[in-house]
């Protein structure tokens, strides 16, 4: 019987002995030369990602057990699809990119809604060793023409429309929008017309999904280095300039495919459902690769947990479909939490198959874990990753060994993570002790091995503060029982609905609104989402305006340039902020202040008065 605690030692005390029994679980055109030669993941080695989640299991026998399973109570539709069914759709779409001149080492930017051809488009892109980039269809014109004009597709996929319970999102507007503001031009637009609102082609541009890989030759997988990208995620910096975490193939593949038995305990032809978004980390990993790596059945939902139509809607899924792991964000079962605090529509479904609730993306409060453990009646686990890593630094490890829970501490390092709590100086902190939350190197496979096209900013922004060690930017402590407790961001970038934002990049925003002479933006904790943005503005001298006019439109434009996702509704006006003498604002300052927790006023303030109309602002 393995222990948690045996697994852990082995993997921290013999990494090349550990990982290359991991690297047995996937098929190797190449077999590596060695598990890991100090800078990168099994060199030498050569795979396909693509035959690995598909290709294998129709060989192995599995081509009739569900794939994917496509469930969508704002179209009203649901379909399932086999892994034979998925071979055929991803190879001939791989067909129809290679026929557009895509191969090996060619981006491609994926802008689409939760359909199944988002799921096919980033596993063909995969089949050729093209790089996939992802941009969520909640990303405003502005926001997706930074990422094409980085990531320089040669080719666009995308939909029509999105859809939301109340509204339809045109998806083609934006892009074009994006487009006119971009650089660069890539050759082709591939667009899904949905037909809820289908969308203009422009001519000599763009083709239209359906018959352009109704006509396609299918297309075989292609041979990678296990080193060469899988795909660019780009993620929210401090700065406001988006990151762009890369993945490789080959550690990204033993990685995730070692996750599902022993983090998440599932095995090959159950139901795994990541109540996710394709366009985040989570989607990324645990509703495509990971999930058809292992040969589960994936669920890909085009709803909410509220709405569509009611608060039982995340039951009715696990019903219908014998879900055995659901993953979510706490932020989920807060929202069901509030629309039905006795569990009334939970009891209306046969929830027996359930065996695991696995929620991440951001600090699972103490009440909804009891919430959630006391519905269910069975194993509620917190576990903590970032989209950097990939995959859980920190969980209870069900497929090794279920240890006791701790609520508010996603419990124990995963196996493969070495972390270290450090303090200012570089210092490991006694059990109890707060410090930075980091991991010391080298990082397991499947975390990211640099940011695209700029190494220093990788190295910079993770590496230098502590020698030796990947600084996660979160702080935190270890327990006497090893225990982990993150306690939040040590930067400036906030967890909204467990999607990361750049206060930066809000800021940026609210400075081009012509009456605004500056503006600081912190994130404040909200009982639904976790946290969420509030704008303190100084206007510029001599405007006179109704600070509600203000808000609103201040809304309205954080809206259009960084989308609904960032949930801004709140814009105080105030005549000063807080500040340094060498005029540093004084953001964590203001941050306890809206939290209500005690805070020193910094020695080397500016102007103390200007701190409390902050704290009369925040509290009204």
């Amino acid at each position: 019987m393995r222990s948690y605690e045996s697994v852990y030692r082995q993997s921290i005390e013999a990494p090349e002995e550990f990982w290359r029994e991991a690297a047995r679980g996937v098929d190797w055109d190449v077999e590596p030369e060695r598990a890991h030669d100090g800078g990168r993941w099994f060199p030498g080695g050569r795979l396909n990602t693509c035959h690995n989640a598909v290709d294998r299991h129709v060989a192995a026998g599995r081509g009739d057990q569900d794939a994917l399973i496509y469930d969508s109570p704002v179209t009203g539709s649901a379909r399932r699809y086999t892994y034979r069914e998925l071979l055929d759709l991803v190879s001939r779409t791989a067909g129809m990119l290679r026929g557009l001149g895509v191969g090996a080492g060619d981006t491609v930017v994926i802008y689409m809604p939760m359909v199944p051809e988002a799921v096919v488009a980033m596993l063909a892109c995969a089949r050729l060793g093209a790089v996939h980039s992802v941009v969520f269809g909640g990303f405003a014109a502005s926001e997706l023409a930074v990422r094409i004009d980085h990531a320089r597709p040669k080719v666009v996929l995308s939909a029509s429309c999105g859809i939301e319970p109340s509204r339809l999102v045109e998806y083609k507007p934006l892009l074009d929008a994006a487009l006119e503001r971009a650089s660069h031009r890539p050759a082709h637009c591939v667009i899904l017309q949905r037909e809820q609102h289908p969308a203009d082609l422009t001519e000599g541009r763009d083709l239209d999904w359906e018959s352009a890989v109704r006509d396609a030759e299918p297309a075989g997988c292609v041979s990678v280095a296990a080193t060469d990208p899988l795909y660019i995620l780009y993620t929210s910096g401090t700065t406001g300039a988006p990151k762009g975490v890369v993945r490789d193939n080959g550690g990204h593949a033993v990685a995730l495919h070692w996750s599902m038995a022993n983090v998440y305990g599932a095995a090959p032809g159950e139901v795994y459902w990541a109540a996710s978004d394709v366009g985040w980390v989570v989607g990324h990993s645990y509703i495509v690769y990971a999930p058809l790596l292992a040969g589960c059945t994936t669920v890909l939902y085009e709803g909410k947990p509220v709405g569509t139509p009611d608060p039982g809607a995340f039951w009715r899924v696990v019903s219908t479909y014998g879900v055995r792991t659901l993953f979510t964000a706490p932020t989920a079962f807060r929202a069901i939490k509030k629309e039905d605090p006795s569990g009334s529509f939970a009891k209306k479904w046969d929830l027996s198959s359930l065996r695991y609730l696995f929620l991440a993306g951001e600090r699972l409060d103490p009440d909804t874990y009891h919430w959630a453990s006391a519905l269910l009646g069975i194993p509620v686990i917190d576990h903590w990753w970032q989209t950097e890593t990939g995959w859980p630094m920190a969980a209870n490890c069900v497929g090794i060994e279920e240890l006791p829970v701790k609520p508010g501490s996603p419990t124990k390092p995963v196996p493969g993570w070495d972390m270290r709590i450090l303090d200012d100086d570089g210092n490991e902190c006694p059990p109890g002790v707060e410090g930075a939350v980091t991991v010391r190197l080298p990082l397991p496979p499947g975390c990211l091995p640099t940011l695209y096209r700029d190494d220093d900013r990788f190295t910079e922004a993770y590496l230098s503060r502590y020698p030796g060690h990947y600084l996660t930017g979160d702080g935190g402590r270890i327990d006497e029982d090893g225990y982990l407790f993150v306690m939040g961001r040590i930067d400036d970038v906030i967890n909204v609905a467990g999607h990361r934002l750049s206060t930066g990049a809000i800021e940026e925003v609210l400075a081009d609104h012509p009456d605004v002479a500056e503006s600081a933006v912190i994130g404040v904790t909200d009982e639904l989402k976790g946290q969420l943005p509030v704008g303190l503005v100084v206007l510029k001298a001599g405007v006179e305006r109704d600070p509600a006019d203000v808000e609103r439109e201040l809304t309205a434009l954080v809206r259009e340039r960084i989308g609904p996702v960032a949930a801004f509704r709140r814009a105080v006006v105030v005549s000063r902020l807080p500040k340094t003498r060498s005029g540093k604002i004084l953001r964590g300052t203001m941050r306890d202040i809206a939290a209500g927790t005690p805070y020193r006023v910094p020695s080397t303030i500016e102007d103390p008065a200007a701190l409390t109309e902050i704290t009369d602002a925040l509290k009204g």
